[in-house]
């Protein structure tokens, strides 16, 4: 199954539903992405594929963290996790674009 593409995501945070776009560019076990949300764009970081499982960190200067996610592919759905720090956990979901 493709991972790559362009992913429509919702996080919701203990701050309320954040949106944003993914992208995924798949190159064996890893991958670089994009993801661009409301308070700028970030670069993937240790972005890792295993099977249908995506796992990446961005850094987000404006919170002073990295963000670690976690997530599934499944055909053209997506959904998982987010550590944020202090600030506990967000769920995410989303679609392919």
């Amino acid at each position: 199954m493709s991972v790559d593409g362009t992913w429509d995501l919702t996080m919701n945070t203990p701050m309320g539903a954040q949106t944003g776009k993914l992208t995924v560019k798949a190159n064996g076990d890893s991958f670089e992405g994009t993801l661009d949300g409301p308070q700028g764009s970030a670069a993937v970081e240790e972005g890792k594929v295993d099977g249908n499982t995506l796992t990446w960190a961005v850094n987000a200067p404006q919170m002073g963290m990295k963000i670690e996610f976690t997530a599934t592919v499944d055909g053209d759905k997506i959904s998982g996790e987010a550590e944020l720090g202090s600030f506990g956990k967000a769920t995410l979901e989303g679609t392919r674009a």
